[in-house]
């Protein structure tokens, strides 16, 4: 007896989408608590009263 074709494996087009959406969340989280932090620190540092709490940019 002949047996039917076997299907085509499956796409890892939408395994790839998936992974890149991923990462690009994690990124973005990464980046978002990142800035949150520094914020965070500048806020405290200008609420106790300091005047010195701007970042210097070395050679900038």
């Amino acid at each position: 007896m002949d047996e039917p074709p076997d299907d085509p494996p499956p796409s890892r087009g939408r395994a790839l989408a998936a992974l890149l959406v991923v990462l690009a969340l994690v990124a973005g989280g990464w980046w978002l608590a990142h800035t949150l932090s520094a914020t965070s620190r500048l806020e405290d540092c200008l609420m106790a009263g300091r005047r010195n709490c701007a970042p210097i940019n070395p050679g900038g």
